[in-house]
């Protein structure tokens, strides 16, 4: 039974992409149905699978030899995951339903666009399934590959100047990402003779140049998980993708990333070497960083999209941290572990929902306001710790941290948090400034829903190792919910100022620009040389082509010796005959 789940998880999402290019050739344009429910269910297979047991799977003729495994660990990724892109694939329906009506009416560009993501929806999703179950090498670094590249039709969806830029940003990442990862997997492969997850994390706990190894996968793995300084495309890919895009793109491929970092770096080892404590420390400065900075800059963002991407830049950075932890203090990482993975999976429903919320505000239902604002806010509340699963996933994290004395991280991450809950108001107080009425398709707020009611009970669900996170003590509350009330003040205050100072907002993408800059700095001698190659060539061309007109101007005078030489060649051959019979003649006289 789990080798025929396994096997539907991996096929049906190839199914549903072979049904689209059928359709595609074969069904009229007024009868295509882009999002239909074959399409709905792609991901489907995936999360049954997710709750059929552990299993593992060794495939001797799949590439280098597959080894796939569901495990404490890849169950709960792989069902937040399949749940995410399943809600997001029936939020697209309502979502698209507009543009699905303009290409049954005869709209080739609307046509185009929705095939394209139709097509790379389920291609995109199949990478991602498939990195979550591998334990192989190749058939990670082929489902981690499939999911990158396919997700750019999700970026450029609209075709818009912005999508453009967003759909070039994230390409541009995504290469120097895929560069870093291969480097570091065939560095670390070949060190320790290897083709698996598990071998490469022995050989970099081992291997003399094991800390680099891990540096090249750290970052190659953090283009995704938003590593501060590799984070740019975020902010300028969220808000021109379709909002089912930018949820699975916020809550699942992101987490990507983090899933790579737990599968290859040895955390929580014992006899960690002192190089690799210390990228630990490195990672976790990065961590924080991104947490504070992120919640810092995005504040000042007008896109609510582009908020909720530093949202997603400053929660990734507190991971970040978390992670690092495994090899700065690896004792505590049997620990901490199941709470990391209950964080991400409520951050990744939570995170879906708000994007997704961002559709339903420029949409309003025709429902009681009272209700849908608070509704709109609902999942960023959690996220931010006060209620449901967020609270349950902070204290999963906070409580072996306070076990193993790391009290210093518990009140910077508080802090963090008091970021989110600022970040959250921000978006939320966008939405309300930028709201417009038309009501909802029912697809739409139906699917906002479910990922709300998924996002506040995720512990409920989420199939993980029995007795590893509970809900938190009484007297803890506070300390856990104070981040909240105090992001919304430092907000409420904050845009009382502004009222009276004019701050311009800052360009979303920050150092992206800069990178712009340096890089076309940069180019400015390349192109200086390439003019004067330019130059050169054209004056080759020029001397070339003289040089041929002049040889053209002998070749008639040539031609003109020629025609001359075979109207006397006959006499000319008598002149020869003689003169050769006169000199033998003077010979033979001698």
């Amino acid at each position: 039974m789990m080798t025929l789940l396994l096997a539907l998880s991996l096929l049906w999402p190839l199914a549903v992409a072979g049904v689209v290019i059928w359709q595609t050739y074969r069904t009229p344009s007024a009868r295509r149905d882009y999002c239909s429910v074959l399409w709905l269910s792609a991901a489907w297979p995936a999360l049954l699978l997710a709750y059929g047991g552990e299993a593992q799977w060794t495939i001797d003729a799949w590439m280098l030899g597959g080894e796939w495994e569901l495990n404490a660990l890849s169950r709960p990724w792989l069902a937040f995951t399949a749940l995410l892109w399943s809600v997001a694939a029936l939020h697209a329906r309502g979502y698209f339903a507009t543009e699905q009506a303009q290409a049954q009416a005869g709209d080739q560009a609307a046509q185009r666009r929705l095939m394209r993501l139709a097509l790379l929806w389920p291609l995109t999703l199949l990478g991602n399934v498939l990195l979550i179950i591998a334990q192989d090498i190749a058939s990670f670094y082929l489902g981690f590959a499939l999911m990158t590249f396919a997700a750019y039709a999700l970026v450029v969806h609209s075709g818009t100047q912005e999508a453009r830029l967003g759909a070039k940003a994230y390409l541009i990442l995504a290469v120097v990402g895929e560069g870093l990862i291969l480097g570091g997997f065939l560095w670390a492969a070949g060190e320790a003779n290897t083709l698996t997850l598990q071998g490469v994390r022995e050989g970099i706990l081992t291997a003399e140049h094991g800390a680099w190894m891990a540096t090249l996968l750290w970052l190659g793995l953090g283009v995704k998980a938003g590593v501060i300084g590799l984070h740019v495309w975020l902010p300028l890919a969220h808000p021109a993708a379709p909002a089912p895009a930018s949820a699975v793109l916020s809550g699942a491929m992101i987490k990507a990333g983090l899933l790579g970092w737990i599968s290859v770096l040895p955390l929580g080892e014992e006899g960690i070497s002192a190089s690799l404590a210390q990228l630990g420390q490195v990672m976790l400065v990065a961590g924080l960083a991104a947490a504070f900075g992120a919640a810092l800059y995005g504040v000042f963002q007008r896109h609510p999209k582009a908020i909720l991407a530093y949202s997603s830049i400053s929660q990734m950075g507190m991971l970040t941290a978390l992670v690092a932890m495994g090899l700065v203090a690896p004792a505590v990482w049997p620990l901490l572990w199941p709470g990391v993975v209950l964080f991400a999976a409520h951050h990744a429903l939570a995170k879906g929902s708000l994007f997704m919320g961002t559709s339903i505000s420029e949409h309003l239902p025709r429902w009681p306001r009272a209700l849908i604002w608070p509704l709109l806010a609902l999942p960023g509340i959690s996220l931010a710790g006060a209620i449901g699963a967020g609270m349950v996933a902070k204290w999963s994290v906070k409580s072996p941290l306070y076990e193993m004395h790391h009290e210093s991280l518990i009140k910077l991450l508080s802090w963090a948090a008091v970021g989110t809950a600022a970040l959250v108001g921000v978006a939320v107080w966008r939405q309300w400034q930028q709201r417009h009425q038309g009501g909802s398709n029912p697809w739409q707020w139906g699917a906002w829903l479910t990922g709300i009611v998924a996002a506040l009970a995720t512990p409920l669900w989420l199939p993980l190792p029995a007795d590893s996170v509970a809900m938190p003590p009484l007297k803890e509350w506070l300390g856990i919910m104070w981040p909240l009330p105090a992001g919304v003040v430092i907000v409420t205050v904050g845009g009382a100022l502004l009222r009276y100072v004019n701050v311009k907002a800052p360009p979303a993408g920050d150092l992206w620009w800069l990178y712009a800059g340096v890089t076309s700095a940069v180019l400015v001698p390349m192109r200086l040389i390439a003019r004067g190659c330019g130059r050169v060539k054209a004056a080759s061309v020029l001397t070339s082509k003289q040089a041929e007109e002049a040889l053209m101007g002998y070749l008639p005078r040539l031609l003109a010796a020629e025609y001359w030489m075979r109207h006397h060649a006959s006499g000319l051959m008598m002149v020869l005959a003689l003169l050769l019979a006169a000199l033998l003649m003077w010979e033979g006289q001698r």
